[in-house]
């Protein structure tokens, strides 16, 4: 592709799937994917929680497919890579958003708190990839965004495994980016830095916590979803065609080291 400079955001007529569409950021990111053009395949470990979503796609007019995905079961993958590329011929992108955190003190982190995490975050992720690049590879085009996190760069205490997880999706970004490229597959980690989720909301009932990571943000507040529409579209266009291996931190400034607050409120 070599697209005109007013197509290189335009994603009329590419596929994308979304993993961990049923709630949170990953109906954001499959939201702006489709206001850029792209029909979608969304997933969930339950089809019937994506019902109400897909209608919003379709009525957006795109096409919106639902499949069950379980990334922690090496069979729902390769099931779900299957039934997409049977339904479209073709996937052009893939967003590799589904996740899980467990909150806890590094001492009380038990083996099956680990394998859950690992396991989710980044097991599954390399699965998923490898599933559905095979179809890219033979089409010679792909993008692949792995969604990480702050913590791929950064460490917070209470958080260990799940530090550990996103740290390995930068690294494996870095690894599939030159494995995939030379099949004209990119591969780039898109790190949110402190956004409101499923995971954390329990945080942002706390005014003084909200208060203290403000404060070390420099644009002075906690990231909004759409905060991400550009860079996720940004990352599976033609723009970023000669992107591979990064890690693009989405973060207000969080990532400069600003350390203004000194003393972290307790959750």
């Amino acid at each position: 592709m070599n697209p005109t400079s007013d197509k290189l955001f335009d994603l009329t007529g590419q596929v994308a799937i979304v993993t961990g569409t049923s709630r949170g950021l990953g109906q954001y990111f499959a939201r702006a994917l489709a206001k850029a053009g792209a029909d979608l395949v969304l997933t969930s470990r339950k089809r019937e929680a994506l019902a109400d979503f897909a209608a919003e796609i379709e009525a957006m007019g795109r096409k919106a497919l639902s499949l069950e995905l379980d990334v922690r079961d090496q069979a729902s993958i390769e099931r779900m890579a299957a039934e997409a590329q049977a339904a479209f011929g073709q996937i052009h992108i893939l967003v590799n958003n589904a996740g899980c955190n467990i909150r806890k003190p590094a001492l009380e982190v038990t083996w099956d708190d680990w394998n859950q995490i690992l396991d989710t975050n980044l097991r599954g992720m390399f699965f998923v990839s490898q599933a559905v690049v095979r179809g890219m590879i033979a089409h010679g085009y792909g993008r692949i965004v792995n969604v990480g996190s702050v913590t791929s760069v950064f460490g917070f205490a209470g958080l260990a495994p799940y530090g550990a997880s996103r740290g390995g999706v930068r690294q494996l970004t870095m690894s599939l980016a030159d494995d995939w490229g030379k099949f004209g597959v990119t591969v780039n980690c898109l790190a949110p830095g402190w956004f409101r989720t499923e995971q954390n909301k329990v945080l942002y009932e706390n005014k003084e916590w909200v208060e203290y990571i403000s404060d070390r943000i420099p644009v002075k507040r906690p990231g909004q979803p759409h905060d991400l529409d550009g860079a996720v579209v940004f990352l599976a266009a033609e723009a970023s065609r000669y992107i591979t291996g990064q890690t693009l931190l989405v973060d207000g400034g969080m990532t400069t080291g600003s350390t203004r607050a000194t003393v972290a409120p307790k959750p």
